[in-house]
C-alpha cells in the first residue's frame, strides 16, 4: 500500500565488490557495470548514490603537501586554528572564503557553494602516505548531470544520480551523509501551501530530498573501512532535473555565517 509520499517502501542496495578507483578511470563504467550485475535488476526512478571520493580519486584530484607552497595568509590562519599551513593553503585554493575558525577547526565555502569544514580536504580511505590529501571533485553537479545520462542510456531505464559526501552539521553533533551533486531527480521538494493531515496550509516546509537519499544511502556506504561507493536506493517518486545547488541557502538567509 502507497503511503502519502508516493513511496510503499524504500530499499538500500550496496553494489558489492567495486574496484578500488584509480586516477583515469572511467568510473561511470565501473559504476555501469556495477550495476549492471544487481538482481532484481534496477528499474526507471532507481537513484544511484556514489561516494564523492571514487570520482575525485578518478579526477587525480590527490594533492601532496610536501609540494604545496604556503602563502603568509595561509601561515597566519594556520596559527589561529592550529591547523598544517600546507593544509590551510589547499583550502583556500579550494574555497570562495573562510566561514569560521576555532581551535582544531576550519570551516570554509568551497568553490562549488558547499560549506564544509576543511573545504573537503580529506585524508581517509587515501591510499598513500600522511603526504597524500584528496580534493573534492571538479562540479560535482556536472559530474552527476553526465553520470545520469551515460548510465541511464546505457541501461535503458531513467535513473536519478546523487553524489554524497559527509558533513559536520553547526547545530547537531555527528556527519551524516549530503548531496554535493544531484541530476535526474527532484534535489529541493517545496510543499509550502500544500495540506497537512489535518487542513493546515504548510508555510515553509521545502525537504531536501537530494539530502535524504545521501543519508539513507550512508548507513550502507559506512564512513570508516566499509568500501561500498557506490548504493542504488529504489522506491522513490523523485524524478525531476534538480541540482545539488538548489539545496545552498543564500548568504542573506544563512544565520550560522
Amino acid at each position: 500500500m502507497e503511503d502519502e509520499t508516493g513511496t510503499s517502501g524504500i530499499q538500500v542496495r550496496p553494489v558489492a565488490g567495486f574496484p578500488e578507483v584509480k586516477p583515469g578511470d572511467d568510473v561511470i563504467s565501473q559504476i555501469a557495470e556495477g550495476l549492471e550485475t544487481l538482481a532484481p535488476s534496477i528499474v526507471s526512478g532507481d537513484v544511484v548514490v556514489v561516494a564523492q571520493k571514487i570520482v575525485s580519486k578518478a579526477q587525480d584530484r590527490f594533492a601532496r603537501l610536501s609540494e604545496v607552497e604556503v602563502s603568509p595568509e595561509a601561515d597566519e590562519l594556520a596559527s589561529k586554528c592550529d591547523k598544517d599551513p600546507r593544509i590551510v593553503q589547499l583550502v583556500l585554493q579550494e574555497s570562495r572564503g573562510v566561514v569560521r575558525t576555532g581551535p582544531g577547526i576550519l570551516i570554509a565555502q568551497h568553490v562549488s557553494g558547499h560549506i564544509m569544514a576543511n573545504a573537503g580536504i580529506d585524508r581517509s580511505n587515501v591510499r598513500g602516505d600522511e603526504d597524500t590529501v584528496l580534493l573534492l571533485p571538479l562540479d560535482p553537479d556536472g559530474w552527476c548531470a553526465s553520470a545520469q545520462r551515460l548510465l541511464s542510456n546505457r541501461l535503458a531505464v531513467h535513473l536519478g544520480v546523487v553524489m554524497a559526501d559527509s558533513f559536520g552539521r553547526p547545530w547537531r553533533v555527528g556527519t551524516a551523509g549530503v548531496a554535493i551533486g544531484t541530476a535526474g531527480m527532484t534535489a529541493r521538494k517545496d510543499v509550502r501551501g500544500m495540506p497537512d493531515r489535518f487542513g493546515r496550509l504548510l508555510e515553509s516546509t521545502e525537504i531536501g530530498v537530494a539530502d535524504e537519499v545521501a543519508a539513507a544511502a550512508s548507513l550502507v556506504m559506512g564512513q570508516t573501512n566499509e568500501g561500498v561507493p557506490v548504493v542504488v536506493v529504489s522506491g522513490l517518486d523523485c524524478a525531476g532535473d534538480g541540482r545539488a545547488a538548489d539545496l545552498l541557502r543564500s548568504s542573506e538567509r544563512d544565520l550560522f555565517r
